[in-house]
């Protein structure tokens, strides 16, 4: 989840510099810097289903799954978003401590206050990437999956499942059923907050 801007002006080499010594996680977007706001149970137990699976998964394939805290980067000028969900399957991420730069999967759990930009603006940003084949969106207050998935003419289609259907994410081979990702969440205690 992002807050609002509270910083000045910084270049992408100062925003970079300036992170390593910050306790808390920011995004940089166009020069601005947005603190990292903290997200629900019911949101971060849907990133944790989906992670911990994908990590089993992937584990003699190749590639590298990480969960919230590594930031992908855009462009060496930026933006640098930080995903709920991230996998690269390229051997060149591998010799990078801190980001990735060429993502094959982006997942972002949706919530309300930041619903509208994942959907937006940042899946915008995130279809410059030529690595990227599919972007997912999973609701967090009710049960809901969206995959925008790149064809072969390098167009997004959309791919929606349900409760009763299972998850396809053609870009590492990996099925799911929706009900597994939703496994111990309860959607009334965001209500209760």
């Amino acid at each position: 989840m992002i807050a609002s801007s509270q910083f000045q002006y910084m270049t992408p080499q100062e925003f970079l510099e300036w992170e390593k010594t910050q306790e808390l996680r920011y995004e940089y977007i166009d020069g601005e810097v947005f603190a990292m706001t903290g997200g629900t149970k019911p949101h971060n137990r849907i990133a944790l289903n989906l992670a911990t699976a994908l990590d089993a998964f992937l584990a003699e394939k190749g590639c590298d799954i990480f969960i919230a805290d590594v930031k992908v980067q855009l462009s060496p000028s930026g933006p640098y978003h930080y995903p709920d969900v991230v996998v690269t399957c390229d051997p060149k991420d591998r010799e990078l401590i801190d980001l990735i730069e060429h993502p094959c999967l982006i997942v972002e759990v949706l919530s309300p206050s930041t619903e509208a930009f994942d959907r937006g603006k940042k899946f915008t940003r995130y279809r410059q990437l030529n690595s990227l084949q599919e972007y997912v969106l999973i609701q967090s207050d009710e049960i809901g999956v969206e995959c925008f998935r790149r064809n072969d003419e390098g167009l997004w289609v959309l791919y929606t499942y349900g409760a009763k259907d299972t998850l396809y994410l053609e870009s590492v081979g990996f099925s799911i059923p929706v009900e597994k990702l939703y496994r111990q969440v309860r959607f009334d205690l965001e209500e209760k907050n």
